[in-house]
């Protein structure tokens, strides 16, 4: 057996693993929140969203859907509710901050906060081995600014819990700083952005920008950067520090108003995203997602996971 086969078969024994693992019911004890716990998921009309937010619904809460289009949004809604979940709607494009604000206002206003936040809405115009860059300022903005934003607009919201309110963001492997075969080749660069006490907004900022110029004057190519899915990855890693970043900062945060930030990769999921080209179902991309919102046992935070294990970024 070749070593792809073998990575193949290791795969597919975790994927039996996670359908194992989501067979088992939480316990009285393991289970802190109710169907008053309010989780908001991004980009959740269809693929992982609509399944993180379907599969939350399933375990009591109420499942807040967003998305950028009404109309679809409220199909999805209307065939959780017609399994007799507990979902609501409201129209969200994170890219819009006037639409941020609107959720934000809509959010307090009809629950007083949220618990939980799910941050899966994003973009790749990418599929096999295209790497072109001709959307990478839609993609950097969509995948780090306005999740950034959106991250922003509801920790003031983040209702306080003894268990602490949970914020999960979406994120993937393509944006790891050490990976070996896709990375950013500037080792001082890596350096800066792995140091979670020195890394800074500004620090992952200017990294995006700078590649945004060279895409801009024709120069990224020379630029250094991941070499697969280039804008995608590069979004993908500034999103994973920015989850580093913010969970160094919101450990300040005092008992009871805690909230733990961390992120994970699906993995490459049957979906519109990858032209459905992906290994990994819906069902199985979401669960990490859903098993980090309502860990209950042990409280993690600025981590990054895969299939519910930990990995380095």
């Amino acid at each position: 057996m070749g070593k792809k086969e073998r990575a193949q078969e290791r795969r597919e024994q975790r994927r039996q693993e996670i359908y194992l693992l989501r067979t088992i019911p939480y316990s009285d004890q393991q289970r802190w929140w109710s169907n008053e716990t309010i989780a908001v998921v991004t980009g959740s009309n269809r693929g992982i969203g609509f399944e993180i937010a379907h599969q939350l619904a399933s375990h009591g809460l109420t499942a807040v859907l967003t998305s950028r289009e009404t109309r679809f949004g409220e199909e999805a809604m209307k065939i959780m509710q017609e399994k007799g979940l507990n979902v609501v709607f409201h129209q969200l494009d994170i890219v819009d901050p006037s639409s941020i604000d609107t959720f934000s206002d809509w959010i307090k206003e009809n629950y007083g906060g949220l618990d939980i936040l799910i941050n899966n809405a994003g973009v790749n115009f990418n599929f096999g081995t295209d790497n072109s860059v001709e959307y990478a300022e839609t993609v950097i903005r969509t995948n780090y600014f306005s999740t950034k934003n959106m991250i922003k607009a509801m920790i003031p919201l983040m209702r306080p819990c003894p268990f602490g309110a949970r914020i999960v963001n979406v994120t993937s492997r393509l944006g790891r700083l050490n990976g070996r075969r896709n990375r950013i080749a500037n080792v001082s660069l890596r350096q800066q952005l792995e140091d979670v006490d020195c890394l800074s907004e500004e620090l992952i900022d200017s990294t995006v920008g700078s590649f945004l110029e060279q895409v801009k004057n024709g120069t990224w190519e020379s630029g250094g950067w991941p070499q697969v899915f280039t804008d995608y990855s590069l979004s993908k890693l500034a999103a994973n520090a920015y989850t580093r970043l913010m969970a160094r900062i919101l450990s300040d945060q005092p008992e009871g108003h805690k909230i733990y930030m961390n992120c994970y990769c699906p993995g490459w999921v049957k979906t519109a995203m990858t032209d459905w080209a992906g290994h990994t179902s819906p069902e199985v991309a979401a669960d990490t997602a859903v098993w980090l919102a309502l860990i209950s046992d042990q409280f993690v935070s600025g981590k990054f996971f895969a299939e519910r294990r930990e990995i380095n970024f």
